[in-house]
């Protein structure tokens, strides 16, 4: 798949406990969720009564504005997965429309939630690398389909400087997916492992419940 940026495409609470391997325990902890964009999976969470606050910077617009982007960008997303379809696994959707209603339908969740999300400052319009948070203010922060994934666009600085700054405001944090959007793996997560290790932080590439890209089922797991 070839994107020259960004696109805002959300998932939901399920996904999220898969992607990132979510106990009972982690679900209970106070979360940062880095690039969730129109996932429903803050507005899931808030309705089970758990912690969490989203940061992405299409936060910056309105409701309507993100879903006119998110539309906008459906059809060629949508497309190069059609044509790239023996890249991915079929097994949580059954073809490229199926998945692309599943996006639809978290997005709407989210829309709904929007703008008492915002209200309730659990919206926030803030992007990486320099996030305006106070150390330690979460317990956990989980980052989806944005590092790694958009190795080609985002630099290997960029990457280093994140991933030090999320671990600044929480003391574990958890990256899925480990492949680009070509699928093909990061060449950034070995000089990152070494980064992280020579800095005397804990990290570990582990297997997870989640795949649609094919071979894309690990995340990375930080801990200091």
């Amino acid at each position: 798949m070839k994107l020259e940026e960004v696109v805002p495409w959300g998932r939901t609470l399920e996904e999220y406990k898969s992607m990132f391997s979510l106990s009972e325990t982690d679900l209970n902890a106070k979360i940062l969720g880095c690039g969730d964009g129109p996932a429903s999976f803050n507005a899931e969470m808030t309705e089970l009564g758990h912690s969490v606050v989203s940061i992405d910077p299409v936060y910056q617009f309105s409701a309507e504005q993100i879903e006119q982007r998110v539309r906008a960008t459906y059809e060629p997303v949508i497309s190069q997965v059609k044509q790239n379809s023996k890249n991915y696994i079929w097994k949580n959707f059954q073809d490229a429309d199926e998945l692309g209603k599943a996006r639809l339908n978290a997005m709407e969740k989210f829309l709904l939630d929007y703008e008492s999300g915002k209200n309730a400052r659990r919206y926030l319009y803030q992007s990486l690398p320099s996030l305006e948070f106070v150390d330690d203010q979460f317990e956990l922060c989980v980052c989806s389909h944005l590092l790694f994934l958009y190795s080609e666009q985002l630099s290997l600085d960029f990457h280093v400087t994140s991933i030090h700054e999320l671990l600044r405001i929480a003391p574990e944090v958890r990256i899925f997916p480990l492949l680009k959007l070509d699928g093909e793996p990061s060449l950034y997560l070995e000089l990152i492992l070494k980064d992280l290790s020579n800095k005397g932080y804990r990290a570990q590439v582990q297997s997870v419940a989640y795949e649609f890209q094919k071979d894309g089922n690990q995340m990375l797991r930080i801990s200091r």
